[in-house]
């Protein structure tokens, strides 16, 4: 029986092209320039370092541009509030991926409202989804793309 998995990955290294990207950007930058403002990777967060809060939202517009040059969707972002002290602001970017139990839940709701004839299956922090057509399974795939979810999903592992 045809099958395919739905998950919501990044691509970690593509990630890390877009923060030196971002980096550099920002170094290049007229109205950044003698400010010590920067990016900084900690496996999926990205935190931004500035001397303004006003610095640190043009900052997060560059990384989302950024992100969306190398093909990465900005669903993932989630920005957390900023932390003033003193002469410094920080800002950590959460980058959500993997489907949490209520999203997987979601997801198979959606898919079984839509009176397609396949089965659903949560597995972890994917949804696996079989069915006799390959159509059916595509029909799957056409809905969640139409779909109001805030989290960019994948379809992998595609099986006949």
């Amino acid at each position: 029986m045809p099958s395919f998995d739905i998950v919501s990955e990044l691509d970690m290294h593509e990630v890390t092209n877009a923060v030196d990207q971002a980096n550099r950007e920002i170094q290049q930058r007229y109205d950044f320039k003698g400010v010590s403002a920067s990016f900084e990777l900690q496996d999926d967060t990205v935190i931004m370092t500035a001397e303004v809060d006003f610095q640190l939202q043009q900052m997060l517009d560059v990384l989302r541009s950024r992100l969306t040059a190398r093909k990465l969707d900005v669903k993932c972002m989630e920005p957390q509030d900023p932390d003033l002290s003193g002469v410094k602001a920080t800002q950590k970017v959460l980058l959500k991926q993997g489907l949490d139990q209520a999203m997987c839940k979601k997801i198979t709701k959606l898919v079984k409202e839509s009176k397609l004839k396949v089965q659903t299956q949560i597995q972890g922090e994917k949804v696996r989804v079989t069915g006799k057509k390959r159509d059916d399974l595509q029909s799957v795939m056409a809905l969640l793309r139409e779909a109001d979810i805030d989290l960019p999903l994948q379809y992998n592992n595609f099986r006949d």
